[in-house]
């Protein structure tokens, strides 16, 4: 592999999503990641599924499309390192890794010797990132954390959804497991950070990534609006809290997303929709004037957009800078052509199906993609690989350590 990372070496305890989605990105940016799995099982979410990916002849395989989701670029090294032997394994790669990546819950690889304070003392370059639901330390650090609890406690759900008083009203998630993302690239982050401060200090650091602090975190402007005023925000549907018009209008034939976000694109939106004198009104002229007058000028807008098609409107308002878009379903993301000149879908070969699609990294270095050139690996499928090339292990030793169940070849 080739990358900004091409000298790193991870080791990734991880499984489910947020480290895993941590891990492949540094894959993708051309870091070796070495995937300790549980021989017989191996991730979680190799059997969530369906759907799972198919072979030539259309039949389901056992890669489930979660699984693939998450997991390219890396090598799978099956180990039970709940016996000695195994433990033996991890150890010695961890000691030979610049990062090392588990989401256990706190304490959770203590007893097995893998934890932070057992590693850096022998490698004390080590940067070690733990991903837990609450963190290290605090009231709640021995909770286990889920994506959609943490969505509820973290004050997501509060402000996504329908307001109460509408039909369909109350809270939602979100349709991705959102929390687990960002977590994930926050963890990456903070593993960038230390990796640069180990260039100048030649130690590694101890990284705390969690859902919970993740989630607040990703609030953003929500949390300021709570701070400002002391009041805390509520749902506002597919409508922005503080910008008018901006949400989703019923078309003739669907949906547009119309997104004005200042006063000169009103004025433009006016004039393409035929009704100029709404700019020049007091109660609509300014955003604050929009947003105060919302309940007046959102049904207004509804009329006036429902009387074209959706094409219509986006032929129309496109070429003038006011901002709007479709809704469109996953089969027409794919079909769009700035995805296609982005380089956004891809294929790898794949053992079992042949090949595999998979979604890029959405990060360029001077105009080129920068992408794992390895599927998501099958269980251990390179476990005799990883035990040969790093620890020297010869073939004798690897087939009695399977044959006694220590490592999943």
């Amino acid at each position: 592999m080739s990358g900004p990372l091409a000298h790193v070496t991870v080791l990734d305890l991880s499984r489910v999503l947020a480290g895993p989605w941590c891990t492949q990105h540094l894959a993708d940016l051309g870091a070796t990641v070495i995937k300790v799995e549980r021989p017989g099982q191996g991730d979680d979410t190799r059997a969530w599924g369906p759907p799972y990916l198919r072979d030539a002849a259309g039949r389901d395989t056992s890669e489930a499309a979660y699984y693939l989701a998450c997991n390219r670029g890396k090598r799978s090294v099956a180990v039970d390192f709940t016996t000695p032997e195994g433990r033996a394994i991890v150890r010695a790669l961890a000691l030979g890794a610049d990062v090392l990546v588990e989401n256990y819950k706190v304490g959770g690889l203590a007893r097995h010797g893998l934890d932070h304070a057992s590693l850096a003392k022998e490698n004390p370059r080590l940067v070690y990132c733990s991903i837990t639901g609450f963190g290290q330390d605090g009231p709640y650090a021995e909770r286990a954390g889920y994506d959609f609890i943490i969505q509820g406690m973290a004050g997501f759900m509060s402000v996504t959804g329908e307001r109460d008083e509408r039909p369909g009203g109350g809270p939602q998630k979100a349709g991705v497991a959102i929390t687990d993302l960002v977590t994930g690239l926050f963890a990456a982050t903070g593993i960038l950070a230390a990796l640069a401060e180990r260039e100048r200090t030649g130690l590694g650091r101890h990284v705390d990534a969690c859902l919970f602090d993740s989630a607040v975190a990703m609030m953003a402007v929500m949390d300021m609006n709570y701070l400002v005023t002391g009041r805390a925000p509520g749902r506002y549907g597919n409508a922005h809290a503080n910008i008018v018009p901006y949400e989703v209008f019923a078309c003739a034939d669907g949906h547009l997303i119309l997104a004005v976000g200042n006063d000169s694109q009103f004025a433009k939106f006016c004039e393409a929709a035929g009704v100029p004198q709404w700019a020049a009104d007091p109660r609509f002229a300014r955003n604050a004037d929009r947003v105060r007058n919302r309940a007046t000028l959102v049904p207004m807008v509804a009329g006036v957009v429902r009387a074209r098609r959706q094409r219509e409107w986006l032929d129309l308002l496109e070429p003038l800078g006011v901002p709007c878009g479709p809704i469109n379903t996953l089969d027409q993301v794919f079909e769009e052509p700035q995805l296609a000149a982005r380089a956004l879908r891809f294929d790898l070969p794949h053992p079992l199906a042949g090949t595999v699609p998979q979604v890029a990294l959405p990060l360029r270095f001077d105009g080129a993609p920068s992408n794992a050139d390895w599927p998501p690996p099958l269980l251990g499928q390179h476990t005799r690989e990883v035990l040969a090339s790093r620890l020297r292990y010869d073939d004798a030793r690897i087939d009695d350590l399977a044959a006694r169940g220590v490592i999943g070849l």
